[in-house]
């Protein structure tokens, strides 16, 4: 009505000028135009500074945890065969037949190499021609002292073998075991840990027992290395690394909150979280913290309540108090 009332003033202002009257008609369209306009415009400037006084950091946050927690460290453990057996020829000669393969599984007893010697190779069939009855033919059967898999193979039919010459070498399957690679400070915490589990880089998991400790220790290490045996029917290759994790801490009733949610100064000597007082409001709050996993951290001061709130993201570099907007719960 009052922008009406102005554009009539305006009009009549005009009629008692004497404009003609195309010029007036241009003047009130132009008028009129801005009126028109200049109300969107308040609005949206209105509704950015409303905006603009509400939002805060974004921000995610967690609920309190509690139950059992542990503190566990992770080392390496090297299958390997403890036993094994080498195969060497009893005599000079050349190896007519080579039974033999690298990785190929061979039982005690079985044969593995013929060797026939350098003076039957060399007299051929002279001696029987001469006396029947001796039945020469100079020919010695090598066998497997041991059942397991060829890791070592030397020679082919065909070469010329000295005698004691290394010939192959047999790994005995039953001395397969893990050789835990453990730092010598972490021995303190071997006894409560006897039943592990190995983890495998292809995601199985085994299940072992601590035996016993090699009275050796790693000069530049100093790491010493324990006996775990397995029991497993599958076949695993020497060598392979599986990760082994010590539990050197436990408790049962702790108060955790996501490892994210911890801040800290320059020093790492002072500790604290952002902790939702509203809506919109978060608080600086100190901590003590306990033992601390891959995940979480053990809060041991001050008391939180279960349904108390902690910034998990967006809380670095807030300050003592805050305006957040939070976009979602952790726990949810």
């Amino acid at each position: 009505m009052k922008r009406q009332s102005f554009i009539k003033k305006i009009v009549l202002r005009f009629r008692l000028m004497r404009m003609p009257t195309a010029v007036t008609c241009v003047i009130i369209i132009a008028l009129a135009f801005s009126a028109c306009q200049s109300k969107p415009l308040e609005k949206e400037a209105e509704m950015k500074s409303t905006d603009s006084t509400v939002e805060g950091t974004p921000v995610t946050v967690a609920h309190i945890q509690s139950g059992a927690m542990d503190e566990t460290v992770e080392v390496n453990a090297v299958s390997s065969f403890l036993l094994k057996t080498y195969v060497k020829a009893n005599a000079n000669g050349y190896l007519q037949l080579v039974n033999a393969q690298l990785g190929k599984y061979v039982s005690k007893g079985q044969d593995l190499f013929i060797i026939k010697t350098k003076e039957a190779q060399s007299l051929g069939n002279t001696v029987t021609s001469l006396d029947t009855s001796l039945h020469f033919d100079g020919v010695i059967h090598i066998k497997a002292p041991g059942s397991g898999y060829i890791t070592q193979l030397t020679y082919q039919a065909g070469d010329y073998v000295q005698d004691n010459e290394q010939l192959a070498v047999i790994t005995d399957t039953k001395s397969f075991v893990f050789l835990l690679d453990l730092p010598y400070e972490l021995k303190p915490y071997l006894p409560n840990n006897k039943n592990v589990q190995l983890k495998l880089p292809d995601g199985s998991i085994l299940d072992g027992y601590v035996d016993a400790a090699l009275p050796v220790v790693d000069a530049v290490s100093q790491t010493q290395n324990y006996v775990i045996k397995v029991k497993t029917d599958k076949q695993i290759p020497e060598n392979l690394i599986a990760k082994v994790s010590l539990v050197k801490k436990a408790k049962q009733n702790t108060v955790s909150i996501p490892k994210p949610a911890v801040l800290t100064d320059e020093t790492q000597s002072q500790f604290w979280v952002m902790k939702l007082i509203d809506s919109t409001t978060a608080v600086r709050v100190p901590i003590q913290k306990g033992m601390e996993t891959n995940t979480s951290v053990e809060i041991l001061s001050p008391k939180f309540s279960p349904g108390d709130q902690i910034l998990v993201t967006g809380n670095y570099g807030l300050s003592d108090t805050a305006k957040v907007a939070v976009q979602n719960n952790v726990n949810e």
